[in-house]
């Protein structure tokens, strides 16, 4: 090779050395009250992919992180369950087209979170987006199911209408990492409760990449609040806190032992529990996992003279 043939080609590549550069992994974070803080414990733990290889390093929550984040959905609730239902289903839309918009990360993603191939995976996550649009629809319309004129004996009107029970904690499904997900959330919320939610442990990124979609989807801040950890760490703060009004135990499917402790310890100020049952989270929902953390409230009202002949005031 000529001197000047031998000097091109250390350009060449020095030329290549320079373009290489380094790529910018993703620091994934908690989500709560609307803001994206590390864990208070400042750990981390390994979140590996189907075959073992690792994918990034995830927060792992502490009890501390459980108890900042029921403050945060406590004080959302009074704006949360007093926006009108018509504006709730507008904000869950918004979360279904900010969805779409990362369909691709999300594919990516669930594939590496679930050991699924590229098609498989698509499917999941268009699924998860049409089930955002399925609950968004449910908002101003669940309360006609479930509510309504009650007949009585006497010049009265009763009329039974739901209200949300108020602060919902959440233990999403472990093998779903995010259709599961996404149909414990949305219901919850659709029906203006907030959540605290212990995302999947083994795979968290999925979840903690949606708290980046709540936050620029009109979701007001502690609406959802998700922390992912140890599920078996923060379940048990959930569960006894005396400001969390009801739990669901999705999460705790595979561990008979600790889904039961959470239930006695759920018992202390009488939460709702949504006891964890087997779950084809690919089949159509039904308004079950809404109804669940609904109260119903009955008003007595007079009904005027005439009623009794079918006249009204």
């Amino acid at each position: 090779m000529s001197e000047k043939a031998e000097k091109a080609d250390k350009a060449e590549k020095a030329e290549k050395a320079e373009s290489v550069r380094l790529s910018v992994f993703k620091t994934y974070k908690l989500f709560v009250g609307g803001k994206f803080p590390r864990s208070e414990s400042g750990r981390v733990y390994e979140v590996t992919d189907s075959k073992g290889e690792w994918l990034a390093n995830a927060p792992q929550s502490s009890r501390k992180d459980a108890r900042d984040a029921v403050s945060a959905a406590r004080k959302a609730v009074a704006g949360w369950s007093g926006a009108t239902a018509y504006n709730r289903g507008q904000v869950l839309y918004r979360v279904a087209e900010m969805l779409e918009g990362r369909r691709d990360q999300f594919v990516r993603e669930v594939a590496e979170a679930e050991g699924l191939s590229k098609s498989k995976a698509a499917a999941v996550v268009d699924a998860a987006i049409d089930r955002w649009v399925w609950y968004a629809g449910w908002t101003d319309k669940i309360a006609q199911v479930v509510g309504g004129a009650n007949p009585v004996a006497g010049p009265y009107f009763n009329l039974s209408s739901p209200e949300p029970t108020g602060v919902v904690a959440v233990l999403a499904p472990q093998e779903s990492s995010f259709l599961g997900l996404v149909s414990v959330i949305a219901p919850v919320i659709a029906t203006g409760n907030t959540a605290v939610v212990v995302t999947s442990e083994k795979a968290p990124l999925p979840a903690l990449s949606l708290g980046e979609v709540l936050a620029t989807s009109d979701v007001p801040g502690g609406v959802v609040n998700l922390l992912s950890g140890r599920t078996s760490e923060i379940a048990p703060t959930l569960a006894s806190h005396q400001d969390v009004n009801a739990i669901d135990l999705a999460g705790a499917a595979h561990d008979a032992e600790l889904a039961r402790e959470l239930e006695v310890a759920a018992a202390d100020n009488l939460k709702r529990v949504l006891r964890p049952q087997p779950v084809d989270w690919a089949a159509e929902p039904g308004t079950e996992r809404m109804t669940a953390f609904l109260e119903t409230k009955t008003v007595w009202h007079p009904a005027g003279a005439g009623a009794g002949s079918g006249s009204a005031y």
